[in-house]
C-alpha cells in the first residue's frame, strides 16, 4: 500500500511538471511568434520524467492485477480450506454416527437388564427393611404418664328428656359418651347416633363395659324436651337426650369446643351447622378422647375399650 501510494505521488508530482511545462511553452515573447509545444524540446529532466509515465502507468496496472490475482486465490484457497474441512467434518460425523448408531449387543442389553433388577431388588429390600424398623420403634415406646389433658368439657346445667335438670354430676361414676346435634337433622346426626348405640351395644357384649350415651341438643329453639324426648328412642333406649335455655347450651357446647351455627334460615325451616365429634369422659367427666366421623363402628368400639384398659391400668 506505501509503494503504491508513492507511486501515485510520484504521477502527480510529474503531471505538474508537465502541465508547468506546457503553461511555459504557450506563454507568447514580444520579440518571438509563438511556437507550438509540440515542436519545442523537452529539457532533460522533465522528459526522463516524463517517459518514466508508461513505465509507472504499467507498473501500477501490473501491480494491481497481480493484487487481485492473489486475493482471488486468497479467497479461493479459504473456500477451498473451508470446503475440505466441512467435508472432513462432515465424513468425521457420519463416522461417528456410524459407531454410536451401531446395534446394542445381546450382552450389553442383558446386562441393563440385570443391573435394573438389582437397583429394583435391593430398593424393595431397603424399603422392607424401613418399615419393619418404624414398627419396632412403635412397637418399643411405652405408654407413659399424659404430660397434659385437653381442656374440654366442664360444668354445664341442661334439661334432660324427662324434663328433669341434669348436670355434669349426674354423670359422675360411670363412662360417658357424648354427642351435639339436632332432632332436625336430615341425615350426619341419625346415622352417627345410630353408629353410637350400636358401638356401646358391642363394648358391653365384648368387654362387659356399660357406657352412657348422652345426646345434646344444638338447637334449643325447636329442641323442646317433648321433640327430644321422641327422638332420642329412634335409636336406643338408653340414651338421654339433654336440652335447655340457649344460653346454657352455649356454655355447654363452649366448653367442649363444638361449634354450631344455624344456616339456611327460612322462617323455622333451617339447618344447623355443627362439630361431627363424640367425646368420651372418664368416670371422673375428664375428658380422655374424641372420636370423628371416620370412625366406623368397630373402629369406635375398640379405640373406647383401648382406652378405658389404658385408663384402668394407669390407675392401678
Amino acid at each position: 500500500m506505501a509503494a503504491v501510494l508513492s507511486k501515485t505521488a510520484h504521477l502527480r508530482r510529474t503531471f505538474r511538471l508537465f502541465s508547468t511545462y506546457t503553461a511555459s511553452r504557450l506563454t507568447p515573447h514580444f520579440n518571438e511568434i509563438p511556437k507550438s509545444p509540440l515542436h519545442q524540446p523537452l529539457p532533460q529532466s522533465d522528459l526522463r520524467s516524463f517517459t518514466k509515465l508508461p513505465r509507472f502507468l504499467s507498473t501500477n496496472s501490473t501491480a494491481k492485477i497481480q493484487t487481485d490475482s492473489t486475493s482471488k486465490e486468497t479467497v479461493l484457497d479459504a473456500h477451498s480450506d473451508k470446503g475440505k474441512q466441512s467435508g472432513d467434518s462432515h465424513q468425521s460425523s457420519e463416522q461417528g454416527k456410524s459407531v454410536r448408531g451401531g446395534p446394542i449387543s445381546w450382552l450389553s442389553f442383558l446386562l441393563l437388564i440385570a443391573t435394573g433388577a438389582g437397583v429394583i431388588f435391593y430398593y424393595d429390600q431397603e424399603k422392607k427393611r424401613h418399615i419393619e424398623d418404624i414398627n419396632a420403634s412403635s412397637s418399643a415406646v411405652k405408654q407413659g404418664p399424659s404430660a397434659g389433658k385437653a381442656a374440654i368439657g366442664g360444668p354445664f346445667n341442661l334439661v334432660d328428656h324427662n324434663g328433669r335438670s341434669v348436670t355434669e354430676k349426674d354423670f359422675k361414676g360411670k363412662w360417658t359418651l357424648i354427642y351435639f346435634g339436632f332432632t332436625h337433622c336430615p341425615d350426619i346426626c341419625p346415622d352417627e347416633l345410630q353408629k353410637l348405640a350400636s358401638a356401646i351395644d358391642k363394648i358391653k357384649g365384648k368387654s362387659g363395659l356399660e357406657i352412657v350415651p348422652v345426646f345434646i341438643s344444638v338447637d334449643p329453639e325447636r329442641d323442646t324436651v317433648e321433640q327430644v324426648s321422641e327422638y332420642v328412642k329412634e335409636f336406643h333406649p338408653k340414651l338421654i337426650g339433654l336440652t335447655g335455655d340457649p344460653d346454657e347450651i352455649k356454655k355447654a357446647a363452649r366448653a367442649y369446643r363444638v361449634y354450631y351455627m344455624k344456616t339456611e334460615e327460612e322462617g323455622s325451616d333451617y339447618l344447623v351447622d355443627h362439630s361431627i365429634i363424640m367425646y368420651l369422659m372418664d368416670p371422673n367427666m375428664e375428658f380422655v378422647k374424641f372420636f370423628g366421623k371416620n370412625n366406623d363402628v368397630d373402629a369406635l368400639s375398640e379405640g373406647i375399650i383401648n382406652e378405658i384398659k389404658r385408663y384402668k391400668k394407669g390407675k392401678a
